[in-house]
């Protein structure tokens, strides 16, 4: 069959195309660092695309959610600084760990960012009487602003590379009564790293396993210690478990450094997704139920209501 030049060079035209794009996208993927960093600068991929840039960025309301939507909601006239801020801290991936990138590819401070910032800070307003920042934050550990939040977030911190001019302000936040939590990393190499970089921080300090009768899990909810790890969304939808990669992975440790007086100053969630039970709850109504509802929430309200008042 003879068909028309013009529609001939069309169709050649729409192949040429098709077969540049696979091109185009191996090399913009090329320009990525291992930790998601364009070019080794300050813009990092997100998991719903695009890129935000860490040097700029200050709330997670800035960034467009990549599941279901973020809510909104807005406090008293004149009391908008006087809230609770969900803080999330932005650091570098130790580009040596070629095991952390399992599971996970490239995403390390911006995983589940920023739709579980926003929807737990939603549910803290909702579900307790604290007023909550509607905007969350989003900054470095070399920020001055660090001092003015009292709680911080770390994702993913078994991936985490803390730098020399990192360290210090960190140590100082921690001993004059900051509260960092670090969330979602699995398996003893993970937990090997974020443990390595810790010792940097505070040299010497060992941790403790919070036993099911601590107060943490006796706050706003009850809690039952040994029923409450979270497993990624997909993970469970794939196999219907708790835990993911096997026998590693399949205890709940939630450990902290306390410092002389008992006082948390650091509460780590190992081999548990806490962020996916806050970023996904819109996506799967049966995780929804049994994890966000039950676990990710109320644990993570505890957690918040224990170290504002301790």
């Amino acid at each position: 069959m003879n068909l028309p030049r013009r529609l001939c060079l069309f169709l050649a035209a729409v192949l040429l195309v098709g077969l540049a794009k696979p091109t185009r996208l191996a090399a913009q993927r090329d320009r990525y660092g291992n930790d998601g960093d364009l070019e080794g600068g300050s813009l990092i991929r997100l998991e719903g695309g695009g890129v935000i840039d860490e040097d700029t960025v200050r709330t997670a309301r800035e960034t467009a959610s990549h599941s279901t939507g973020t809510p909104n909601w807005s406090n008293t006239p004149g009391f908008e600084k006087d809230v609770f801020t969900f803080t999330r801290i932005i650091f570098k991936m130790n580009r040596n760990l070629r095991f952390g990138f399992r599971g996970g590819g490239w995403i390390g401070w911006v995983n589940d960012y920023p739709d579980s910032d926003l929807n737990l800070s939603w549910r803290l307003s909702q579900l307790t009487s604290l007023k909550v920042d509607p905007d969350g934050r989003v900054l470095k550990l070399t920020n001055p602003e660090l001092f003015d939040f009292p709680f911080i977030y770390a994702v993913k911190p078994g991936r985490m590379e803390l730098r020399n001019e990192e360290i210090p302000p960190l140590r100082q936040y921690l001993t004059n009564g900051g509260a960092l939590m670090a969330d979602d990393f699995w398996g003893q190499a993970e937990w090997d790293n974020f443990e390595h970089q810790m010792q940097q921080v505070l040299p010497g300090r060992t941790w403790t396993e919070l036993p099911k009768e601590h107060q943490l899990f006796r706050g706003v909810f009850a809690l039952d210690r040994n029923q409450l790890q979270v497993p990624p969304i997909h993970a469970y939808e794939r196999t219907g478990s708790s835990s993911r990669n096997g026998e590693e992975t399949k205890d709940l440790h939630i450990r902290a450094w306390l410092d002389e007086q008992g006082r948390i100053m650091v509460i780590a969630t190992h081999n548990t997704d806490f962020g996916d039970g806050w970023e996904r709850e819109g996506e799967n109504n049966d995780y929804f139920h049994k994890f966000s509802e039950t676990r990710a929430y109320p644990l993570a309200i505890n957690i918040v209501f224990y170290l504002m008042t301790h």
